[in-house]
């Protein structure tokens, strides 16, 4: 028999608090903040006439990265004002992501609900608030609920649809979305460091061998979420981009 025993869920969704309410979720998005700041506050430093190398040159590929996979992709020249925003979204994401595989850590602080809502909520203010600004309020709603090119008896239709995807479905989506890659994620790692646990110390030696075909798929989904979690940065901020250009340019 093999002694395997999964921990109560709550032990895996929550951790205890390190002093008062404030838990390692909380210090893995502190830190994840901290660590992004002074990785571009450390790049301003260098010299900027020669060639970048080290935190530098990260930090350049990160800019490049974002400027050309993402903006440009999706809202062309007239949205470089916007990379910033994205840039320091998609970098606090990341480093909110890979925890997951770090021991000790071994937790994405994305994969509670609370920091996917909360980051969904704000892209929800932005896009709104930049389509305010540059349509106005009645120019906005009008281009999200009346989208042009549609036949006019179809409006009854149509604008309840485009209400409850542009108001109420879009930051929902892009918070379950994150939330439940990065925790199915979580969840398979225990699953399989358990049952390797359980194999390699199994009383009936015969069960042992058997350990390293869990452990080998262990190994092969840490990899993975390494993968996971540079995507799930990615497709938020790149959703993220495509609502604000939507919304800056409707004609788009």
């Amino acid at each position: 028999m093999i002694a395997l025993e999964f921990p109560p869920i709550n032990e895996i969704l929550r951790w205890k608090e390190l002093f008062g309410s404030f838990n390692k979720i909380s210090l893995i998005a502190i830190a994840a903040m901290l660590i992004g700041m002074t990785v571009f506050l450390l790049a301003s430093r260098q010299d900027h006439r020669v060639a970048p190398r080290g935190v530098r040159n990260l930090a350049e590929s990160t800019v490049d990265f974002i400027e050309n996979g993402v903006v440009m992709q999706t809202m062309g020249r007239d949205g470089l004002g916007w990379t910033p925003f994205l840039l320091s979204l998609f970098v606090f994401i990341y480093l909110c992501n890979v925890p997951g595989i770090i021991p000790f850590l071994q937790m994405p602080a994305t994969a509670r609900m609370a920091l996917p809502a909360a980051l969904a909520l704000l892209v929800w203010v932005v896009y709104n608030g930049a389509g305010i600004k540059h349509q106005g309020f009645g120019g906005y709603m009008k281009s999200v609920l009346f989208p042009p090119g549609v036949p006019k008896a179809l409006y009854i239709l149509i604008t309840p649809i485009e209400f409850i995807s542009a108001i109420i479905v879009r930051p929902f989506s892009l918070a379950v979305r994150l939330f439940a890659n990065m925790l199915a994620g979580h969840i398979l790692l225990v699953t399989f460091a358990l049952l390797s646990e359980a194999l390699f110390q199994a009383k009936d030696k015969i069960l042992i061998p058997f350990g390293i075909l869990p452990f080998f798929m262990l190994v092969f989904l840490t990899g993975f979420e390494v993968l996971v979690a540079f995507l799930q940065a990615y497709i938020f901020v790149i959703l993220t981009a495509v609502y604000i250009g939507g919304a800056v340019h409707p004609e788009h």
